[in-house]
């Protein structure tokens, strides 16, 4: 899977985890339309109900620490 980091980014927070890649490009592409760089990477995700479910496993959605609050809240108005 390609990195979905932009060149150089490299201090990221977690904002959330999905079970797959339509559900984190879905939220990565709200967040940008709010004016928020993300990206989404392959997690070992151990708590989860959807351990091992599809076929490319759990990603978390990161962002940069400034934005953490403001798109915790945007995810959480979805």
């Amino acid at each position: 899977m390609a990195s979905r980091y932009a060149r150089g980014v490299e201090d990221v927070v977690r904002v959330t985890t999905v079970p797959g890649e339509p559900e984190a490009e879905s939220l990565c592409q709200l967040l940008r339309q709010n004016g928020i760089k993300c990206a989404f990477r392959p997690t070992a995700e151990q708590d989860s109900a959807f351990e091992n479910f599809g076929p490319g496993g759990m990603l978390e959605i990161v962002v940069a620490p400034a934005d953490l609050d403001v798109a915790r809240q945007l995810l959480n108005e979805e």
